[in-house]
């Protein structure tokens, strides 16, 4: 089968049935148009386990975006995408190589970046002035610490959030929906900037204007760069992201007795293989208990 037809009709797959984000599905076209280019592929029957390897050796000598090679998570991310496209190949049984043939790099443990509990504290209170501005950032940063919301998520929240509930659902990744919840803290942030809101906007969290014309949505750009001011307020020297604060609720969670499954949902992650990075932090955490707990009898 002609490779070209094949892929439009995958990238055309995962979009309607396997409901895929458009990001993921540009990236798939990009990671696949690449293997095809580079090793001449025309027909499915072109792939091989050989030019698979050549691809991956090719891949492994491109530059990074450091002064390195291309990084070998990056490389993995094209051998998902072509292990992807042949999975659907087999299920159309169109002829090509078996899907299990390709297997991925091993990885380094991922190192997260987190702050203590005392830098989480002063980021908080680094939020503490009146006007809507003040109270819109203040409502961010512990809307996103009581939800772990990825950025994404955070900007696409409308005004009409119900704060007589306790929960509400968000729509993640891959168009999965989610239940997230609010802490009593953040149910009273929200309100605050809510009601100090001048304006008939839809979004949630917006750009403040001195005018009377309707405010535009924030940005994950935006809210980057809010949690970069709030965090040199607080006097964090690390880089801050709103991402840390997904990584600091998790950890939180899974550090009080919460079990990795729950955290999964909470999260939003497909796959439990994802949640599993935080399980590295939390290990220490268990170390600790069982050092200043166990065997105190005995001494």
């Amino acid at each position: 089968m002609d490779a070209e037809n094949a892929k439009r009709q995958f990238l055309e797959y995962i979009e309607i049935e396997r409901g895929r984000a458009v990001k993921t599905i540009e990236n798939y076209d990009q990671y696949l148009t690449r293997y095809f280019t580079q090793m001449k592929i025309k027909k499915t029957s072109d792939i091989s386990e050989q030019n698979i390897r050549e691809f991956r050796l090719w891949l492994n000598r491109q530059p990074g975006t450091g002064s390195g090679s291309m990084k070998r998570r990056t490389q993995n991310y094209y051998m998902i995408a072509l292990r992807a496209f042949l999975k659907f190949l087999r299920k159309r049984e169109i002829e090509s190589i078996s899907p299990e043939k390709i297997e991925l790099a091993k990885l380094p443990e991922r190192e997260l970046d987190l702050i203590t509990p005392a830098e989480l504290e002063r980021l908080m209170d680094s939020a503490d002035g009146t006007d809507e501005k003040d109270l819109r950032d203040k409502a961010i940063l512990e809307l996103l610490f009581s939800t772990g919301l990825r950025v994404s998520e955070l900007c696409s929240l409308d005004s009409d959030i119900d704060l007589s509930q306790d929960s509400f659902s968000i729509r993640g990744k891959g168009d999965k929906v989610r239940v997230v919840f609010l802490s009593p803290t953040a149910k009273a942030a929200v309100a605050a900037y809510l009601k100090a809101r001048k304006d008939m906007g839809e979004a949630l969290f917006v750009n403040t204007r001195s005018d009377n014309s309707i405010p535009s949505r924030l940005t994950s750009r935006s809210v980057e760069r809010i949690m970069k001011k709030y965090a040199m307020k607080a006097g964090i020297a690390k880089k801050m992201t709103p991402h840390i604060l997904r990584h600091v609720f998790a950890t939180d969670l899974l550090n009080n007795g919460a079990d990795i499954r729950s955290v999964q949902q909470l999260l939003g992650h497909a796959s439990i293989n994802t949640t599993q990075i935080y399980t590295h932090i939390t290990d220490a955490h268990l170390r600790e208990v069982h050092k200043k707990f166990h065997g105190k009898g005995r001494d």
